[in-house]
């Protein structure tokens, strides 16, 4: 076992060695810009970006033609929230969001606010959930976006896709989706579940950083979405800029490994989570879960510890990497919003972690993680006061 233990996958994850053997070559020997038409070297990276089109889009049972590489998720929720808004104003200024969704969404659809735009954000109940029901009635006339995250890269909280895209497919409203969290954890399929614009970035599924895309469905009778960066057309005029080859190649192949080994890891991480739930909650009074059993995401647990401080805590397992309920500033610490949302008090929110397990992650540092924090919660209660 080696230290430090590193559970905090859904903040990032190590790229797969067989996803830098794929990129390697398009470092330093197919170097070509994709955008030079007038030799071997840019005809060779156009043509590997063209298939690494398809193979991406496959994955989650879209078209190649409708796939838009990025700089990665907050890039592709930007170009999804702006583009579709100044796109469709003609129709309304209106769009739906929820209260848990991730700041790359929140914050764009905040900054149309102060331009005229309304913004419906949908509460959650206990469990992150929103109701159906109340998505259904705050949609308008000039409503022109939903956008409701996959998974809650916080609680793993599952939105039905399935559902929500039937019904802003009845209702004629656009559909974006953050799958941020999705990809290589759970299936998806745009067809299926009549996403219009969906969000994926490679550092979330052991791929590079710096490198993500935006699916767009296409429609004959209107453009989807207008641009945001400006300057040589590149992307169907979507998003110029010179194509980030290597993580081009990286994105693609760490999606096809994801979907290679989804159901098999899916498993075995919701039994390790499992076990790490089982284990402390066994030994612990105070103890509380956030989100729901199922659906959620196989890899993800949100603890918060009752009578202890957050801060305490995180530096009480500082062999552990973890994300805490706190995100703090220089000077002042906020508990999650995400948290907060979902009702639970502020002590309790400021008190939680989330454990994320990924691909290495293995029984034994689950045992190991699981001990230490029951000993580190037992400690912290015995010597200090309840916040």
């Amino acid at each position: 076992m080696k230290f430090p233990i590193y559970l905090d996958y859904n903040a990032t994850t190590p790229t797969d060695p067989q996803v830098v053997a794929a990129m390697l070559p398009y470092f330093t020997e197919h170097f070509g810009n994709a955008a030079s038409r007038n030799h071997s070297f840019g005809w060779t990276a156009e043509r590997v970006v063209e298939a690494c089109r398809d193979r991406l889009a496959g994955v989650f049972h879209g078209s190649g033609k409708d796939l838009i590489f990025t700089s990665g998720a907050t890039e592709s929720c930007n170009l999804a929230i702006f583009g579709a808004a100044v796109q469709h104003q003609p129709r309304g200024r209106h769009l739906i969001t929820a209260a848990t969704e991730h700041k790359a969404v929140l914050d764009p659809c905040r900054a149309l606010q102060r331009q005229g735009w309304e913004v419906s954000v949908l509460e959650v109940d206990r469990e992150g959930h929103l109701d159906l029901n109340q998505l259904g009635q705050s949609i308008r006339p000039d409503t022109v976006l939903i956008s409701l995250m996959a998974a809650n890269n916080e609680t793993g909280t599952l939105h039905p896709l399935e559902a929500i895209g039937a019904l802003c497919r009845e209702r004629g409203v656009l559909f974006h989706t953050d799958a941020t969290q999705a990809l290589g954890k759970i299936p998806l399929n745009v067809e299926q579940m009549n996403i219009d614009l969906l969000t994926v970035s490679a550092h979330k599924c052991y791929g590079p950083k710096g490198i993500g895309a935006l699916y767009v469905r296409r429609f004959r009778d209107r453009p989807v979405l207008s641009p945001r960066l400006l300057g040589g057309g590149h992307e169907s005029g979507l998003r110029s800029g010179t194509l980030n080859v290597p993580g081009i190649v990286g994105i693609a192949k760490a999606a096809e490994l994801g979907a290679q080994v989804l159901e098999a890891e899916a498993t075995r991480q919701a039994s390790l989570c499992k076990a790490l739930w089982e284990q402390i909650s066994r030994n612990l009074e105070g103890v509380f879960r956030h989100g729901p059993e199922a659906p959620r995401l196989p890899n993800t647990l949100n603890l918060s510890f009752d009578q202890v401080d957050g801060e305490a805590l995180l530096l009480g397992l500082s062999e552990i990497a973890l994300a805490s309920g706190s995100a703090c500033t220089s000077s002042e610490p906020h508990p999650s919003y995400v948290l907060e949302a979902m009702g639970v008090p502020e002590p309790l929110a400021r008190a939680s972690l989330r454990f994320s397990i990924g691909r290495p992650t293995t029984q034994e540092e689950i045992d190991y993680v699981a001990g230490r924090v029951i000993d580190t919660v037992q400690r912290l209660r015995n010597s200090e006061p309840a916040p």
